[in-house]
């Protein structure tokens, strides 16, 4: 380009006026759930609900695939294989799981590492068409400021592809800086976020990204980019059955944001900007990041044998249907490591209309309170996301 600044201003003005033109308005007191705008719904299911993921006009089961999964040290995910040879009963594994996902009317799976990519490419294998893919690997995203740029986004990308052994990705969700002080080098800047939906541009006119997502754990910087930049269709935030609509019954040591920057609505939900916007939302962390199940948390290893404690499976299956309480929410996205967890994941969409029980309430509030007290420090981050 001859002028590289004024290229740059030109590109991002036209894009976000094209973009804007498509935005569908949907009214702040609106769910996801009241929109029917695709003819054929992917892996239809009579039991399972599908949700209209905004802009995307993708319809999506409102509970779908987590890409990470208990490994062999009873961590919460798989970051990389030696030589990106996928052992075979871990190919395995996730086999029978998409394949159950597919049985059970789950239709959208969201990766977040280069190991995920990998074994989710073995397991699509001949059947890619099957699932809608939303992918990015962390550690060649935009987490790093030097990885801004096109070049190193479009390898990001590229590398998604090769690993899941596909020629597209039907959403392409950077992992932005997670969670840090707004106006530090913490959070991504809006140049950076322009790179992102300059290499979001080239990908899609090349047939390789079909829509654009963003991930973050910063509620503040996501309502100043959804603000700003109308061609982001979805994002990806964490959401448990602790999480309350900011405006309602606020909670004590919850109420005000710290250093909210970028002209941040204390007394607006996040959910509000989102209808506005019409933006799909992608809920991650139902589970605490796997703390909630005071039994095997830590504990349980790849392979998990059998189909685990009935405690622990009512307890998932609860907290999915309470989160999915809230219609603004497209899906939620547990990790799942087994077959038996994926059905119990599923019937939590096709018994949520039934309603839940006082007694049920009552249990569930008393195990996620305690549970929530004693979240491990690495998921105190989590306390952030109590009211939004």
């Amino acid at each position: 380009m001859n002028n590289d600044k004024f290229s740059r201003r030109d590109f991002m003005r036209n894009t976000s006026l094209v973009a804007a033109g498509t935005i569908a308005g949907a009214l702040a007191g609106e769910g996801q759930a009241g929109h029917h705008h695709t003819p054929k719904v992917l892996n239809f299911h009579p039991k399972m609900t599908y949700r209209r993921m905004g802009k995307t006009n993708m319809m999506v089961s409102e509970v779908s695939l987590g890409g990470h999964w208990k490994n062999r040290n009873a961590g919460r995910y798989w970051d990389s294989f030696a030589n990106e040879e996928v052992p075979a009963d871990v190919k395995k594994n996730r086999t029978d799981v998409v394949s159950a996902c597919i049985d059970s009317g789950i239709n959208y799976l969201d990766i977040t590492t280069a190991a995920e990519c990998l074994c989710y490419g073995e397991a699509l294998k001949g059947r890619r068409e099957r699932m809608y893919v939303g992918a990015d690997i962390h550690n060649l995203g935009p987490r790093g400021s030097n990885r801004c740029n096109i070049k190193d986004q479009t390898l990001n990308v590229e590398t998604c592809l090769r690993l899941l052994k596909t020629d597209y990705l039907d959403i392409w969700r950077p992992q932005a800086k997670m969670a840090g002080k707004l106006g530090t080098n913490q959070l991504n800047t809006d140049a950076e976020v322009e790179s992102l939906i300059e290499t979001f541009h080239k990908l899609h006119k090349a047939g390789k990204v079909r829509h654009l997502g963003m991930s973050c754990h910063c509620r503040p910087w996501f309502e100043h980019v959804l603000n700003k930049y109308p061609q982001f269709e979805m994002i990806i935030f964490p959401c448990s059955s602790r999480t309350r609509v900011k405006g309602r019954a606020p909670i004590a040591g919850n109420v005000e944001e710290v250093n909210p920057g970028h002209g941040s609505d204390q007394t607006q939900s996040i959910f509000n900007v989102v209808l506005k916007r019409d933006v799909g939302i992608v809920t991650i962390k139902p589970y605490f990041g796997g703390s909630l199940f005071k039994e095997t948390s830590g504990i349980a290893k790849f392979p998990v044998m059998g189909v685990g404690s009935k405690s622990e499976n009512d307890l998932a299956r609860l907290t999915l249907q309470c989160i999915l309480a809230n219609e603004a929410i497209t899906a939620t996205v547990p990790g799942l490591t087994t077959v038996y967890e994926v059905e119990n994941a599923a019937r939590a969409s096709y018994t949520r209309a039934l309603g839940m029980s006082p007694a049920d309430k009552q249990w569930l509030t008393e195990i996620t309170d305690r549970q929530w007290a004693n979240l491990p420090q690495e998921y105190e981050w989590l306390r952030d996301w109590e009211v939004v």
